[in-house]
């Protein structure tokens, strides 16, 4: 498809130069021509005034100035400049096309393996709960406990399905940069005690204690958005850490910087994995823990998307056996926007 839009790119782009180098051409002939005709009949005037002699010469009489042959050059010579301008143009054309339709490439082929990430990601807990369904009813003497269980089963499998819904949502929002019309002055120390709020149950759960340290700043924007990189960096060292262990938070600033950092001490994260984290749908499983329970790899691109958008980054540095640390870079608010 992006090989013939190129070509028709391409063809167009050397239409419209072609169009204006033969106009161009067309219009310098004119003039040209044109002005060496009246300059040839100027001289031949001037030639007569100033030597009546020739005007007596029968063998001179009635002679008109011929400009052919140099109007023959010059239109060999447009014609090689037009030649010229062809084959560079059609170089020329070809590099614009390709450069004008690279990014569309791009992006449609982001769209495309995001496409088939997000049905291969809904059929897996959709397949499920068809599966566990279809055999609850096929045994008529089914207990209700087992049913009980399929339901509760089920209502899991739904749960994960309406996260990623939300997930999704929250991604295109992203994308649409509608975040920057709530920026407002916000207390870093808020975002983070808020954050640790809502990973507290499951923190309990697994017995694991997040030991704070934090400095407070004025940040400039969205808090929920905020919030929520708290939330997936925390929920993402609980859930890979081995029960009873601890997961550290601190907040400090530097220079115009607030920077944030969430350590587990779990397994971590083999090399080739971490350049690959913030993907959307990466799951490193070969490097984390196999007995919890798989997310759908958009928490970590949601958490940079995030940052981004408020001009700040997201970095993570893990020693296999070693544990992971999630590093946060957000710019202070200047005083004239904290206003």
């Amino acid at each position: 498809m992006f090989r013939s839009a190129t070509f028709k790119l391409t063809m167009w782009y050397l239409a419209i130069v072609m169009t204006i180098s033969i106009i161009f051409s067309f219009a310098l002939y004119n003039v040209t021509t044109g002005e060496l005709d009246r300059g040839l009949n100027r001289e031949t005037q001037r030639i007569d005034l100033q030597y009546p002699v020739f005007e007596n010469d029968p063998n001179l009489q009635h002679m008109e100035p011929d400009t052919s042959a140099d109007a023959r050059r010059i239109l060999l010579r447009l014609l090689s400049l037009n030649l010229i301008v062809l084959v560079g143009a059609g170089f020329s054309s070809y590099w614009l096309a390709r450069r004008t339709l690279e990014p569309i490439e791009a992006a449609h082929e982001q769209q495309k393996r995001f496409t088939s990430d997000v049905s291969h990601e809904l059929r897996t807990p959709l397949t499920a709960l068809r599966m566990e369904s279809e055999v609850a009813l096929l045994h008529n003497k089914t207990s209700a406990a087992e049913l009980r269980k399929t339901l509760k089963s089920n209502l899991e499998e739904v749960t994960k399905l309406d996260t990623l819904i939300n997930n999704l949502l929250r991604l295109t929002q992203l994308e649409a940069d509608e975040l920057q019309q709530h920026f407002q002055p916000v207390s870093s120390k808020d975002v983070l005690e808020a954050g640790i709020e809502e990973v507290a149950k499951n923190a309990a759960a697994r017995n694991i204690t997040i030991n704070k340290t934090i400095d407070d700043a004025t940040l400039w924007g969205d808090r929920e958005s905020l919030i929520q990189i708290i939330v997936i960096l925390l929920d993402n060292a609980i859930k890979y850490s081995p029960e009873g262990k601890t997961v550290s938070l601190s907040s400090t600033t530097q220079s115009d910087e607030v920077i944030w950092r969430i350590s587990d001490e779990g397994k971590g994260i083999e090399p080739y994995a971490l350049e690959h984290v913030f993907d959307r749908f990466y799951r490193a499983d070969s490097s984390r823990a196999k007995s919890v329970s798989e997310g759908y790899g958009l928490g970590l691109s949601i958490a940079k998307m995030i940052a981004d958008i408020h001009e700040g980054n997201i970095t993570l540095k893990s020693r296999v056996g070693h544990g992971t640390t999630a590093i946060v870079l957000l710019p202070i608010a200047k005083p004239e926007t904290s206003l």
